[in-house]
């Protein structure tokens, strides 16, 4: 998989059958991470500046996310610890300068090996908005990164260390209802949780987005957009089974698409017989004729359709114009033999260029890569 993925460590641990590992730590805030006693200061081991959010700690700054991200000046970089608790908001981050976003941490349990995102991370931000009464998809996202207006760009640099994303007004019978909407932007998550049904994560026009040792619930196309998205080591966890779990849109002469490394696509622990997945979940399926989905190193549950692809809804069949791939996938759905026919099987070779790097052109310095896990 070429130099950037092979010198990494991914620490990988099994509970139920589920993959649960997420370390969730990162050597740069850890510190500040940390929840501390109530003789001590909250902002103990933050970079200086840190703003503090808490919805019951009367030491905060602020009691809402958006509040804080309002507060801040347009240029500089700029932290936010966020307080354990629960956070009804929908977050838009309109900032240009670079912006991180911290959930606290338990001492107690920040070190632990076994465990999730969902069970580990203190902070829940959450909304409930789906798409009716003439909202559209980027209206429903409980959190938005874009650009303020009359600016050609959003975040140049946008971080989020363990926080949990969720739009709570979903299930297999409603529309859309996303999570992430990220546009004109890069952004990189790092042991966060998002969760919703249809079209959970979107990474939009002229995006560049990075997620790692994280957790992604969804149903129906739910990872989708126009941009270039990178998922390392995640698990994406079907809740039932409705178009693609990516839908993208590429555009010749970019490398815009979906690519997913080292990960695992399980059936999710909360699908249930009214949320069924016997039928088999697609890897994707074209939004365009010029959809990309790449899957490397991945292991796939018996949730997959050994198909792999499927067309978009009233199509007769996938465009040849389409570049879906595999390179290496394994378990139950990660038989290559029945894959359809616009679906490339990658050599190892053919896989090299298909590293990080050479998708994004260069190594991105708004990626933290001395996260670890």
């Amino acid at each position: 998989m070429g130099p950037y993925l092979t010198r990494l460590t991914f620490l990988v641990a099994l509970l139920a059958g589920l993959v649960v590992q997420i370390q969730a730590l990162s050597p740069n805030y850890l510190a500040c991470q940390l929840q501390k006693d109530a003789e001590t200061s909250p902002l103990t081991g933050c970079p200086a500046g840190t703003l503090y959010v808490s919805p019951t700690d009367s030491r905060a700054n602020f009691q809402s996310v958006q509040a804080a991200i309002e507060s801040l000046p347009q240029t500089g970089d700029a932290v936010i610890l966020i307080g354990a608790g629960e956070y009804f908001e929908m977050v838009n981050v309109a900032r240009s300068a670079p912006l991180t976003l911290l959930g606290q941490l338990d001492p107690s349990t920040a070190y632990d090996t076994a465990g999730n995102a969902s069970q580990r991370n203190l902070v829940h931000i959450w909304n409930n908005i789906y798409v009716k009464d003439g909202l559209n998809d980027v209206q429903t996202a409980t959190f938005t990164i874009s650009p303020a207006s009359g600016e050609n760009f959003g975040n140049t640099d946008f971080r989020a260390y363990n926080i949990d994303f969720e739009n709570r007004s979903a299930n297999y019978s409603i529309s859309q209802a996303l999570v992430t909407a990220i546009s004109y932007a890069n952004a990189s998550f790092y042991g966060c949780t998002f969760a919703s049904w249809q079209d959970t994560w979107y990474t939009g026009s002229n995006a560049h987005t990075y997620v790692v040792d994280s957790i992604i619930y969804g149903q129906t196309d739910y990872l989708f957009g126009f941009g270039m998205a990178w998922f390392q080591s995640v698990i994406l966890a079907n809740r039932a089974c409705g178009g693609g779990i990516t839908a993208w849109q590429g555009a010749t002469g970019t490398r815009n698409g979906a690519y997913i490394a080292d990960s695992k696509i399980i059936r999710s622990p909360d699908a249930n017989a009214t949320t069924p997945t016997d039928a088999g979940c697609s890897l994707g399926r074209p939004w365009n004729a010029m959809a990309v989905a790449v899957y490397m190193n991945t292991y796939m549950d018996e949730s997959i359709r050994p198909a792999g692809f499927t067309s978009w809804s009233g199509k007769a069949s996938i465009p040849d114009t389409t570049y879906y791939a595999e390179f290496n996938s394994s378990g139950p759905g990660g038989d290559m033999s029945a894959r359809v026919a616009q679906d490339h099987i990658l050599t190892s070779d053919q896989a090299s260029s298909f590293t990080l790097e050479e998708v994004f052109a260069g190594i991105p310095e708004w990626i933290d890569f001395n996260y670890e896990y």
